[in-house]
């Protein structure tokens, strides 16, 4: 489908995209997008990975070390 087709006619573009078709756009004989159906999601699965805590034993020194070697004090940005 051309750039043009694909502006002209935008809606039913969407209509096939929600059917389940893939299209290629192109401009001037090039391809220059790929439309096609999204992964939908409401976030539940990265919600239900949040809430089980799955660190290694480690990971909590990890984070202390990392804190305590960064200087409280912050060099001025040169020109500051």
């Amino acid at each position: 489908m051309t750039a043009t087709e694909a502006s002209r006619s935008f809606a039913a573009l969407l209509d096939e995209v929600e059917q389940g078709q893939t299209l290629i756009v192109t401009r001037g004989g090039r391809r220059i997008a790929k439309i096609g159906p999204t992964i939908s999601g409401n976030g539940a699965e990265v919600l239900a990975l949040l809430k089980v805590p799955n660190v290694d034993d480690g990971f909590a020194a990890d984070v202390l070390a990392a804190r305590e070697s960064v200087d409280s004090e912050t060099p001025a940005w040169p020109g500051d």
